[in-house]
């Protein structure tokens, strides 16, 4: 839409009329033709689009005979449950430069397509562990310098955890080709339904970084999303969208004008950071940006452990029931997907939930099941 736009504005300042025409024609046949090949351009693909709700793994997971036995087991009881999540780290997927090991994927996706159901990967990048890190050891090369920073969580000099330095032009190449690996593989596969990546938040660096450096890491980000989209022309892709406040609006756009779901990883009933409506000096929250897009670009979010527990990050709220998670996420955010973490304790009335009638009379599971207007066509 960017490079419409431009041409279009640059053929009004031509003349003659006849002129003007006659090009604007040329200009639309070469769109057309730039738009099966564009990176950024909204999708023209039928997208596989099968909204409802999907079971996040955690630890053992993906990686256990016997937890996965469950998990499938849940699978065919609860018809609701249309799909799994899984978590991939980068280096999980590339262990040295050009290698990848795809092999987990294969099996899982195998084991699901036997059921008819389908699954959603969130490609894990940003570790929140002092002495994790996600990326790849070749990154640690110079070129990369490093590959990652530690962040922290409030202040000081103990790491939080690491996440990749995306401003280096080097790192966002390393990653486009990742990606680019993984659609070839699996963006025809018709039980692929999903790829996705991370929150937006940094982190707080330990090392403060330049407002270049700011601004480059947010640029590839969204460069990266495009290439998202590029390598999974008929699959959803999404970004997991938190912070910061300030670079939302304009980041949104984006993710809309590529044809990227807006996700978030967290379900907050309370939290003033991620409800805040805004004033004339502060940007508002991700939460209120949903509504509006409802039916325009697709809409994911997380149910993450901590969401089970309270209503606020700062835990200064109340323990939610699952029905007022679920009620918040399609009555106020009206989302297409859900991704309930298989959180030990909580889990369990997830699926009690997910027996219900609201939830088994309609394949989506209650949810919206509209394709947005931000994809040419789905198919189901």
């Amino acid at each position: 839409m960017q490079i419409e736009n431009i041409i279009k504005s640059r053929i009004n300042i031509i003349s003659p009329k006849k002129m003007r025409i006659a090009l604007a024609i040329i200009i639309s046949v070469l769109l057309a033709m730039l738009g099966k090949h564009a990176i950024g351009a909204v999708t023209q693909n039928p997208i596989k689009w099968h909204p409802g709700h999907y079971v996040t793994l955690v630890n053992p997971g993906k990686d256990s005979s016997r937890y996965m036995a469950k998990v499938y087991s849940e699978l065919e009881t609860y018809s609701a449950l249309r799909g799994i999540t899984i978590r991939y780290r980068w280096s999980e997927l590339e262990s040295q430069k050009d290698v990848y090991n795809f092999t987990s994927i294969d099996k899982h996706l195998a084991e699901l397509a036997e059921r008819d159901k389908r699954l959603i990967i969130l490609l894990e990048t940003k570790s929140f562990k002092p002495d994790e890190i996600l990326a790849p050891d070749y990154l640690k090369d110079a070129i990369y310098e490093g590959g990652v920073f530690p962040f922290t969580g409030s202040g000081g000099t103990v790491p939080k955890g690491y996440n990749i330095k995306l401003w280096n032009k080097a790192v966002h190449d390393r990653l486009a080709a990742l990606i680019r690996a993984l659609g070839k593989r699996y963006n025809s596969h018709p039980h692929f339904e999903g790829f996705g990546l991370q929150e937006t938040t940094m982190g707080q660096p330990i090392k403060p970084l330049t407002s270049t450096q700011v601004n480059d890491y947010y640029k590839n980000l969204l460069s990266i999303n495009q290439w998202m989209r590029n390598s999974f022309p008929n699959t959803m892709t999404y970004q997991f969208t938190n912070y910061p406040r300030g670079i939302l609006e304009s980041f949104i756009n984006g993710l809309n004008e590529i044809g990227t779901a807006l996700g978030c990883p967290d379900i907050f009933l309370e939290d003033p950071g991620l409800l805040f409506k805004g004033t004339k000096h502060s940007r508002r929250g991700i939460y209120s940006y949903y509504p509006e897009l409802s039916g325009i670009m697709p809409l994911t979010i997380q149910v993450e452990k901590s969401n089970y527990e309270n209503t606020r990050h700062d835990r200064k709220g109340y323990q939610p029931t699952v029905q007022e998670l679920l009620t918040f996420a399609r009555d106020t955010l009206k989302v297409n997907y859900i991704f309930w973490t298989r959180s030990p304790g909580y889990f369990d009335d997830v699926l009690q939930m997910l027996n219900q009638k609201s939830q088994t009379s309609i394949l989506s599971g209650g949810l919206d099941p509209t394709c947005p207007s931000n994809y040419a066509s789905c198919t189901n």
